[in-house]
């Protein structure tokens, strides 16, 4: 007889599929991560990881906004109805969220070693707070308090247009606006693609004898050797980053504090331009005072899409 199982979890972005089973109020366990290239769709790569199991419940984070039964993802092919992946997975109940509200879902579950400042400041209690992340694109959310209990907002502050902050964004807005027409979000800079981009930019600047990019893994590569180019582009990155994490935090004034999650983030943790996040993240003209005293907090703990989406209630 098949085992059974009380939920399916899944993180499910624009490169990777993340899966884990779980009971009641506890942890993921038994996660597998699949590309999402090598399967034909969501129903396939959650078929291929239940292995014919069973299991009375499904919830799934997915990269796009959630906004009725059909789903279609905004960095990949993939797309599906909801109840009919409720009907092709046997299961009583899916539930389909966004992947930020699962990783702002997982945010106050977090606590000692899963976190680590970026940014020093005082959190303001039952202040919202920002949730961010770069990944394939750029997820957020954000969270405020409702009677003592944390509630999700969800948000696609991702494909807000992107906002120059001086005269070397202002010539990356320009280079971008070749590639992607009149609207260039932040995320076309703010993301994994985006610091290719970065960088590709940049290594045209420098001319002749300027190093190749052709993955984000070059660049991050790049920069542990000392490359300069590959340094100059994770400086502007971060300088970028922080220009939009200021500009969310203006618009909830996010005074509880600032999360920056996500693979990307962990993975570029030893090269990040602090000063240039920070600069980024203050240079708000009369405002700036306001956002210096915001703290900005990586969350270092790895796959908390899992773990927002094995506590969320259905």
């Amino acid at each position: 007889m098949a085992e059974t199982v009380t939920r399916l979890i899944g993180d499910i972005g624009g490169t990777h599929a993340r899966f884990a089973l779980c009971n009641p109020g506890g942890l993921p366990r038994e996660e597998r991560k699949l590309m999402v290239a090598e399967h034909a769709g969501l129903v396939e790569a959650a078929a291929e990881y239940l292995q014919g199991r069973r299991v009375q419940e499904a919830v799934f984070a997915v990269a796009t906004p959630v906004l009725g039964d059909e789903v279609a993802f905004t960095n990949s092919p993939w797309r599906f109805s909801i109840r009919a992946a409720e009907a092709a997975l046997a299961v009583d109940r899916l539930v389909i969220i966004n992947d930020f509200v699962a990783q702002a879902s997982a945010v106050p579950l977090l606590q000692g070693e899963d976190l680590a400042p970026l940014k020093e400041g005082t959190a303001r209690q039952g202040a919202p707070r920002l949730v961010i992340g770069p990944g394939t694109g750029l997820g957020v959310a954000f969270l405020i308090d409702q009677g003592g209990r944390p509630r999700v907002l969800p948000s696609e502050g991702g494909h807000a247009s992107f906002a120059p902050q001086d005269e070397e964004q202002d010539a990356l807005l320009r280079h971008l606006r070749q590639h992607h027409g009149g609207h260039v979000s932040a995320e076309r800079a703010v993301s994994g693609p985006g610091l290719l981009a970065i960088a590709q930019y940049l290594a045209a600047q420098a001319g002749d004898g300027a190093p190749r990019f052709a993955d984000p893994h070059d660049v991050s590569a790049g920069a542990e050797r000392g490359c300069p180019v590959s340094l100059q582009a994770i400086s502007l990155f971060c300088g970028l980053l922080g220009g939009v994490m200021g500009n969310l935090a203006l618009s909830l004034l996010t005074e509880g504090g600032v999360y920056l999650t996500g693979g990307l983030s962990r993975a570029l943790r030893p090269l990040l331009d602090r000063d240039a996040l920070q600069r980024g993240f203050t240079s708000k003209g009369r405002f700036g005072a306001l956002l210096q005293r915001i703290p900005v907090t990586q969350v270092v703990r790895p796959h908390t899409g899992l773990l927002g989406a094995a506590a969320y209630h259905i």
